[in-house]
């Protein structure tokens, strides 16, 4: 059973920032696809990022130059490093795994939030103006 774990949520004013966790086993982490998404009220849910198990990473366009997607291997963990927030980055962010490669779960930026199996329960993330 996959367990993921977020933590690092909070509320910041614009321009500030955060950095979001996700703690995973050994095993998820070393074979799966791992990815960030979002969530605003009344809005659908949409990738923020995702690295693969080889590093190379993937981003939506709304958070290029500002987010920095990253993993730890000594710790398990995969992070989000958010710089520069806006109003507009408040939601629920949720950390997702899958064994699938990221070529096939995103494309182009945009990431397939139905194709991740596993889901962790969230961290809320609230910007201020």
């Amino acid at each position: 059973q996959v367990h993921l774990m977020e933590s690092g949520g909070g509320s910041v004013q614009a321009g500030g920032s955060l950095r979001l966790s996700c703690a995973t086993s050994r095993y998820t982490y070393s074979t799966n696809c791992m990815a960030w998404f979002r969530q605003a009220p009344g809005q659908e849910r949409e990738g923020v990022a995702a690295i693969d198990t080889d590093g190379s990473t993937s981003y939506a366009d709304s958070v290029k130059d500002r987010f920095t997607i990253s993993k730890d291997s000594a710790k398990n963990t995969l992070y989000l490093q958010m710089n520069s927030l806006k109003p507009e980055d408040t939601g629920m962010y949720y950390c997702a795994a899958d064994p699938r490669s990221l070529d096939v779960l995103c494309n182009g930026g945009y990431c397939y939030s139905d194709w991740f199996g596993h889901w962790g329960q969230g961290t809320q993330v609230t910007v201020s103006s």
